[in-house]
């Protein structure tokens, strides 16, 4: 796709202001596959035969030296080939972010820290804190349920302060859905709930009233607060991960922190309905990205785009385990978001100079702002 836009994009070093790490281990035929997907394998059906699949035989072909829409199993021998470590730079240089914003609390499979991805791309890496995981691990330690409260409160703020922190994250989305009371729960209930966890183990946190407790400990951490709604792996409940389900919440948040809606598909006009009414509210589509294509970012973004303020909508990946998510994420991304801005443009909906500006502040500098990074990445500006 040619033009001042397309060109624009292409040049734009991108900040992935939500991602994980990539595999630090050479993949079987079957653990690749399973990557491939967010749900469970699929017996005598291959992951490759699905948009994703095409996808990367399409678009990462290349990168390992192979033709355009190479077999399966011509792809995955050359991967093999190449090794973890040669295949992990090669698609995240590729990617073309000077910047990753690292969430550390979910790793099933071995993988590269923040500090490893950033070297493994050439750009820099912040992290983002889970907070169900330091609920967890303050249970896993031992404590009184009278005490849980003012622990959880000094885990979560311990954990901000490390270097390079630069937000937290919930997955109350999958633990419990987004319907819960949107009000504070009181030091009593919050001591009662954490009586009922602790007393059976104290392990995977589902209880409704500590995971209000979690959100509104995130809000008053004063760090951006990163919510998953939306598309996910098979143990979410996709109609409790619809954002509009925190209209109540939000409105009560009004003025505290940024609030940013992870992934959102298919609720991305609720989730752009939220960021046009709450000040505090953005967004992006990542994952959905990789997973309809190229050919179909465009739409997605369209769709979350139509009242979207131009300052409220971010790029991300959330890539987790192969490298190739890094890189379809930004491909899909970039070519997605130019096609829509060049059409407006095209119909004189917008200059050519507002689109240029809309690329840049969505791709980099809305998350530049948010999270108070760096104004420029060393040497990739």
């Amino acid at each position: 796709m040619a033009g001042p836009v397309a060109e624009a994009l292409d040049a734009l070093p991108l900040v992935d202001h939500h991602c994980h790490g990539a595999v630090t281990a050479d993949l079987t035929e079957s653990k690749f596959a399973s990557l491939l997907t967010e749900g469970e394998a699929w017996p005598g059906v291959s992951p490759f035969d699905s948009p994703v699949g095409i996808a990367v035989r399409r678009h990462c072909a290349p990168l390992l030296g192979l033709d355009r829409h190479a077999p399966a199993a011509e792809y995955l021998a050359r991967r093999a080939e190449l090794g973890w470590r040669e295949v992990n730079r090669r698609f995240l240089t590729a990617a073309h972010a000077e910047a990753f914003c690292v969430d550390t609390g979910y790793a099933p499979h071995p993988v590269t820290s923040p500090a490893e991805l950033a070297e493994a791309a050439g750009g820099t890496a912040y992290e983002v804190v889970r907070l169900e995981g330091i609920a967890e691990a303050v249970a896993a330690r031992g404590v009184e349920a009278d005490e849980y409260a003012s622990a959880f409160r000094a885990a979560a703020e311990t954990a901000v302060r490390r270097p390079g922190v630069v937000a937290v994250k919930s997955v109350a989305a999958y633990r419990t859905g987004f319907g819960l009371n949107p009000a504070r729960p009181t030091y009593a209930e919050v001591t009662r709930a954490a009586a009922l966890w602790l007393a059976e183990g104290g392990g995977r946190l589902t209880d409704p009233v500590l995971m209000r407790h979690l959100l509104w400990t995130g809000v008053a951490l004063g760090v951006p607060l990163q919510l998953h709604a939306g598309f996910g792996d098979s143990d979410l409940r996709l109609h409790r991960a619809d954002p509009a389900l925190l209209t109540d919440w939000l409105r009560l948040t009004t003025g505290t922190v940024p609030v940013l809606l992870l992934h959102c598909w298919p609720y991305q006009r609720q989730a752009a309905y939220l960021a046009t009414v709450f000040e505090h509210v953005h967004l992006d589509v990542g994952l959905a990205l990789h997973y309809v294509g190229a050919h179909r970012a465009g739409a997605v973004l369209a769709e979350a785009m139509e009242i979207t303020p131009f300052r409220k909508l971010l790029y991300s990946s959330d890539a987790y385990g192969v490298a190739e998510f890094h890189l379809l994420g930004a491909l899909s991304f970039r070519r997605g978001l130019a096609g829509l801005l060049q059409e407006r443009v095209d119909a004189d909906e917008l200059s050519p100079t507002d689109a240029v500006r809309i690329a840049a502040w969505t791709g980099r500098d809305n998350a530049r702002r948010l999270y108070g990074l760096p104004a420029s990445e060393p040497g990739r500006d």
